[in-house]
């Protein structure tokens, strides 16, 4: 099905193919069929004003102009994420040595992450490409905003998720009332069942958010970058550190960076893009410390199970733009990302998911290394919500002391 009207996506024109240039009609495909290369949305913005942003509704929409939507999508029944905190990381920031620091602290989102931003745009198409349900692979957050999107949209879901993952995270998918399915197997055999299920008659109507709907949903991720550059008094950071799942986040901030710059939004300047990683599932960050181009596929071992993507399909781009800004891929351990959770809340009240505690983990050991620039204003995302992983923290992270309730009681207990 090719849809020939480019209206309902707004400034979009077509698709583009990021491997060889082929221009496609906008539809529901994801892989050029010249060189299978990935298929991402081409625009024709025009103008775009400051002034027309910052009158728009303190959501993601007020960058529909830039992104693959109608004009009216604030009025239709959807989860109007974005606009979330910047916080000001002064405290953290002093405990780093760092000089000027921000968290885009993405938590804040409907349910609680930053997949509540992907979502929305594939809902949109989903839509307007008459699918009647909405799926997905998911290592958790996704899983969630699916069902939470679907819901609101009054569409169906059904959504798949590896078997072993946080119950939080399972909890809050199953939920929102649609079909919720674990799989004995990780999250990129979950993924590739889902593109066998997208041929077959059972999998007919379904928009796959993050497979045949993949080209529209993953340009939600630029709207962090439009939020950053906003709140930031419409300037770009010097430097900002992004977690590492498929590499889709990296790669459309960067694009969002880009944008801006081409619309005059901004000031062209340089920034570097740092990626982040954990140890149990570093790919990237492998091939990069090697010097390679070739991502290779590992099996994930890691809290971070958000983050366990063995075979990141956006990889190889990721690799491309560290370089290209001067940036860099790195990992942390497990242990280093329970510290870096605790240390972003005790510093600023903040608890983040395992995520969060990569890019503080990975930002903390750049500036220990000498990599990033500490007199540099730096952004580290946190993209989710840390009351989804407590397993992570829970063995550390208990009552200081469990007394009598009695003044006496409470002197004894903290007597020294």
């Amino acid at each position: 099905m090719v849809l020939k009207d480019a209206r309902p996506f707004g400034p979009a024109t077509g698709l583009s193919c990021r491997e060889c240039g082929t221009v496609y009609e906008l539809g529901p495909i994801f892989a050029c069929s010249e060189c299978f290369g990935p298929l991402e949305v081409a625009y024709d913005f025009g103008e775009v004003r400051r002034q027309d942003i910052e009158s728009g509704p303190t959501n993601i929409w007020r960058y529909r102009a830039l992104l693959p939507v109608p004009a009216d999508v604030a009025s239709k029944p959807n989860l109007q994420p974005g606009w979330t905190k910047l916080v000001k990381a002064d405290n953290l920031a002093a405990e780093l040595g760092l000089r000027s620091l921000h968290v885009k602290d993405d938590s804040g989102n409907p349910t609680h992450s930053f997949k509540d931003r992907v979502v929305s745009i594939a809902v949109e198409a989903a839509r307007t490409f008459g699918f009647h349900t909405l799926s997905c692979s998911s290592t958790g957050n996704l899983a969630g905003a699916v069902g939470a999107a679907a819901a609101r949209a009054g569409l169906d879901s059904c959504v798949f998720i590896p078997a072993n993952l946080e119950e939080a995270k399972i909890t809050m998918a199953a939920v929102y009332g649609g079909r919720l399915v674990g799989i004995d197997g990780t999250y990129d055999e979950v993924n590739r069942f889902c593109s066998e299920l997208i041929g077959d008659e059972l999998g007919e109507k379904w928009g796959f958010v993050n497979v045949n709907l993949r080209p529209y949903y993953a340009e939600g991720s630029k709207t962090l970058a439009y939020e950053i550059a906003e709140q930031l008094g419409w300037r770009l950071p010097d430097q900002i550190v992004i977690p590492i799942a498929s590499g889709s986040q990296l790669t459309k901030i960067d694009k969002g960076f880009r944008e801006l710059i081409k619309l005059g939004l901004v000031e062209d300047k340089p920034y570097r893009v740092f990626g982040a990683q954990a140890e149990g599932c570093s790919p990237v960050s492998a091939a990069f410390k090697a010097g390679q181009d070739v991502v290779r596929p590992v099996k994930p071992d890691t809290i971070a199970k958000s983050l366990a993507i063995g075979n990141p399909a956006d990889g190889p781009y990721v690799l491309d733009i560290a370089r290209r800004t001067g940036g860099a891929v790195e990992d942390v351990d497990d242990r280093e990302i329970v510290e870096a959770i605790r240390l972003l809340a005790r510093t600023e009240g903040v608890f983040a998911e395992t995520a969060g505690g990569v890019t503080v983990g990975v930002l903390h050991k750049l500036v220990r290394n000498g990599v990033l620039d500490p007199e540099a204003e730096t952004v580290v995302l946190n993209t989710g919500d840390g009351l989804k992983t407590l397993d992570a923290v829970a063995a550390e992270a208990r009552p200081t002391a469990v007394i009598r309730p009695s003044l006496e009681a409470f002197r004894t207990a903290f007597a020294n």
